[in-house]
């Protein structure tokens, strides 16, 4: 499952941003996880944490797995997926592996009118695992709003 169909937020603002990276971090900070968390929208960064025993390898596939959902406006394990089934890659529509990528691990950020504003990506796990983090995170968020 890719959570493309997870519930929206209803605002997105620099306090939502921070409300859900804490959540992220308290949620990988429970299992000792090695990960970078990230929230960006194309624009500017609301959010970067480097928790213990993640590398600037961490920080750069995040960037990258965030650029992949900022260009396709899909996560980027589903972006991945839609290639693999294809047989193709990022390459195949002109881009560089160097700046995008196609691993589990970012989310659209979308309000309830379907509008994408932002990015949460996770970066440290398997894909899969990076992946689920962010959506738990965005549910522990949302479960808390409603």
């Amino acid at each position: 499952m890719t959570g493309e169909t997870d519930p929206r937020f209803a605002h997105f603002d620099e306090s939502t941003a921070l409300a859900l990276g804490l959540a992220l971090v308290e949620l990988a900070q429970a299992d000792s996880l090695p990960v970078v968390i990230n929230i960006r929208s194309a624009t500017r960064c609301y959010f970067h944490a480097a928790l213990p025993g993640s590398t600037p390898l961490n920080d750069d596939w995040a960037r990258r797995k965030s650029n992949t959902v900022l260009k396709y406006h899909q996560s980027s394990l589903a972006v991945g997926q839609a290639k693999a089934v294809k047989g193709a890659d990022v390459t195949s529509d002109g881009l560089s592996p160097a700046e995008y990528a196609t691993h589990g691990g970012a989310v659209p950020i979308r309000l309830t009118n379907g509008l994408m504003v932002a990015v949460a990506t996770v970066s440290g796990l398997p894909q899969l695992e990076d992946h689920a983090l962010v959506l738990r995170g965005i549910a522990k968020v949302l479960g808390s709003a409603g």
